[in-house]
């Protein structure tokens, strides 16, 4: 069952690189760079990989180096980042890495990018940022994008990165939909659960764009979790390790890797763990090819996103691929 908003929309992935329970890190960058390949095989318009540091639950810790990973491995899929985050890097250094990534595969680089600094102060400490790093954001991202245009008051130039066109997209958390829309970029926002939040983001964002050499006109693309299975239960199993994760770090203050659905289900958790748990498994779009193409329908309709940035993540690798491949069959039948 396939509806015309839906096969009119772009719908792109986002993988974390999440770390499994008992397996190495590299394992789970393979994983993602062998997603990236099968994405591509099912028509998914772009796949894009994360920045994190120090957390024990996901290996991407160098998005631009894991995208170009993924661009080598892939041949016309758009290959970036959700997001690099800005506030812990050099612009100059953000645009020449970007220079690179354009150069070896032209035409299909995205630059998507974030404002958050690193989650813990430990982190923030060993990047040799604060907090108010933030803050700068807007500044910083003019930066990054007159290095591609070659104007800087310092005299240097962005090699090889000056002259080219590598897409900017802004991740808007909070103050992000104002940047994005004040800077003319098409705007990344999240997340599926919290709706009326981000139907509130999207309008801010339409009512303050003003275009620019990057975009004419407001792009949105909306971001979330979504799952599909044969059965409501399956596509709601495929999202009890993440739902885990985040459960426990909140009460632990550390993000783990996924662990099986089976042990999560038989686990006794305390009443504030259980509380996280089951909000964490709330709200996502999760269910039936029917089910899902209901609430995508009705999402596409309320926010009019032109695209949808799937972000799932689940421990049962073979369950999470059937789900894209089904999810796929709903925007690109018969493909």
């Amino acid at each position: 069952m396939s509806s015309t908003v839906i096969s009119r929309t772009r719908f792109s992935v986002l993988d974390r690189s999440r770390t499994r329970e008992g397996r190495p890190p590299g394992e789970a960058l393979r994983d993602t760079v062998a997603l990236a390949r099968e994405a591509e095989a099912l028509g998914y318009h772009r796949f894009w990989v994360s920045e994190h540091h120090g957390v024990p639950g996901v290996a991407g810790s160098a998005p631009t180096v894991l995208a170009a990973a993924v661009a080598a491995a892939t041949r016309s899929i758009r290959v970036g980042t959700g997001g690099v985050m800005l506030p812990n890097h050099r612009p100059l250094v953000v645009a020449e890495q970007f220079g690179v990534l354009e150069s070896l595969f032209p035409g299909r680089v995205d630059m998507g990018l974030g404002r958050s600094v690193g989650f813990t102060d430990g982190v923030r400490k060993a990047l040799g940022r604060d907090k108010d790093d933030a803050e700068d954001f807007a500044a910083q991202l003019g930066e990054l994008l007159d290095w591609f245009t070659g104007g800087s008051p310092t005299g240097v130039r962005a090699r090889p990165a000056e002259g080219l066109t590598v897409p900017p997209f802004v991740l808007a958390l909070g103050e992000g939909a104002r940047i994005a829309a004040r800077a003319g970029l098409p705007m990344v926002i999240g997340d599926l659960r919290g709706r009326q939040k981000m139907l509130r983001g999207i309008d801010q964002y339409r009512s303050l764009f003003r275009p620019s050499r990057w975009a004419a006109e407001p792009y949105v693309v909306i971001s979330g979790t979504v799952a599909v299975a044969g059965t409501e239960a399956e596509a709601r199993r495929l999202l009890v390790s993440e739902a885990w994760s985040l459960a426990y770090s909140r009460t632990h203050g550390t993000f783990p890797p996924l662990a099986p659905a089976e042990s999560v289900e038989a686990r006794t958790m305390t009443a504030k763990e259980r509380e996280f748990y089951e909000s964490a498994l709330a709200g996502h779009i999760a269910g039936t090819p029917d089910q899902v193409a209901h609430e995508l329908e009705t999402v596409l309709k309320e926010t009019g996103a032109d695209e949808v940035l799937v972000t799932t993540s689940a421990y049962d690798r073979t369950g999470l691929l059937d789900s894209f491949r089904r999810l796929a069959a709903l925007f690109a039948p018969g493909r």
